[in-house]
């Protein structure tokens, strides 16, 4: 059975041979590049190899060929031409971590380094422009520097919130068509991340990747926004959907089925201990946009669509898949009324379950080898019958995570 075979099967509910196993398609599956220095050095051994930051918001790495083939993993991403700082992922250069890794960045990721060590970063490398995110000294990714203008309710603009929204351009359509043909060229199961259709997602608001944002981009105002400027949220969230169907019918007349998965959204709904949006506030204000944006997918193509949220949403979960929903990520099991065997249980033949193997916050991070085998193993046996389980740890693996560990989630894997 191929690699994308394997995905097919999984995403149609169907037993595979194996359990598909995912880690580096998205920038919600993926694992810092520290610690896939490490992991690569343990199983390949070439000290010379520098690890490629292909998301350094969160510096995730890229897990080349090689390592992937190593792993066992079955899926690759069809990222954005532009990543959250605006970079595009090309002409590589050397970089060196706080805790002395040596890996590469894109040529136009550019810092500066504050008095007290913090790194900073600039929108698009552009160091004419305030900084973007900000580093503080020993730590391993970066936080959005909210670049808030003063909020004046009597002149709001909706326009200013969806300037970064707008039709793929000919630069765009160009990159989907050189990855297109090297994908096809893979036997590898594809998850394609969607541009401008995560409505609210608060990665997204503060827009590290511009230069002058205007509207409201303090994470903060932002949510007050969602409850108290809801005319002027659902004025954003209509022309963003407007310009996400619009690249939709672009992107699925150009990819067709070279892509089986999308991720459109990572709006985070759930905290650890419950909802910080109530069902009721979720269904006026997003699942409208859900909606249409699924329906489209589903009407025009084959491809199974993507819903990131961490926490507790164990009661959003039916909405989520009235909407339209085929995959959740990334399963936080730890999270109140998050149990893996009610989740199967319940939703197990109405959605897939993107995740769920790992728990990045307390297993994989502070347990025993032996405790994060068993703990995926036991994730496999639940999640994995009759299909519908993609193995993955639950949200992204963290730089200071024991190598032994991520060899011991490895190895679950062909148990």
């Amino acid at each position: 059975m191929t690699h994308r075979e394997r995905l097919h099967m999984t995403l149609n509910h169907r037993q595979p041979d194996r359990v598909a196993v995912d880690f580096g398609s998205t920038a919600v599956t993926g694992i810092h590049v520290a610690a896939i220095h490490r992991l690569r050095q343990a199983l390949i051994k070439d000290p010379s190899y520098r690890v490629k930051v292909i998301e350094p918001y969160q510096m995730l790495g890229e897990i080349d060929a090689e390592l992937a083939q190593v792993l066992g993993i079955d899926v690759q991403g069809l990222l954005t031409r532009k990543n959250l700082f605006g970079l595009e992922n090309k002409g590589w250069k050397p970089f060196t971590l706080f805790d002395g890794t040596e890996v590469l960045v894109p040529e136009t990721f550019n810092t500066t380094t504050e008095p007290n060590g913090d790194l900073l970063i600039y929108p698009e490398g552009d160091l004419t422009v305030p900084p973007s995110g900000r580093m503080p000294k020993g730590f391993h990714f970066f936080d959005s520097i909210i670049r808030q203008p003063p909020v004046d309710d009597d002149n709001l603009n909706p326009a200013d919130n969806t300037e970064e929204f707008g039709l793929l351009g000919e630069e765009d359509l160009q990159f989907y068509r050189e990855r297109a043909k090297a994908l096809r060229a893979s036997d590898k199961g594809v998850i394609m991340t969607m541009p401008g259709t995560a409505f609210g997602d608060i990665a997204l608001v503060p827009g590290p990747w511009m230069k002058h944002p205007k509207g409201i981009r303090d994470i903060e105002e932002w949510y007050i926004s969602t409850a108290v400027r809801k005319d002027y949220v659902h004025a954003i969230f209509e022309k963003q959907c407007e310009f996400g169907l619009a690249n939709l019918k672009t992107l699925i007349d150009l990819l067709g089925d070279t892509v089986q998965a999308v991720f459109l959204t990572g709006t985070d709904f759930g905290t650890q201990r419950g909802l910080f949006i109530s069902p009721e506030a979720y269904r006026e204000m997003f699942k409208p946009y859900h909606i249409a944006i699924n329906s489209f997918i589903h009407k025009h193509s084959t491809w199974k669509t993507f819903i990131h949220s961490c926490g507790a949403v164990s009661e959003l979960i039916p909405d989520f898949i009235e909407a339209g929903f085929d995959i959740l990520n990334p399963v936080q099991c730890s999270a109140e009324g998050m149990d893996a065997r009610m989740l199967k249980s319940e939703f197990g033949q109405e959605i897939t379950f993107w995740g769920a193997a790992a728990n990045t916050q307390q297993t994989l991070a502070f347990g025993t080898p032996d405790e994060v085998y068993r703990e995926c193993c036991e994730r496999i046996e639940i999640f994995g019958d009759g299909g519908g389980f993609v193995f993955d740890a639950i949200h992204n693996v963290q730089a200071n995570t024991p190598t032994e560990n991520m060899l011991a989630m490895f190895k679950a894997i062909q148990a």
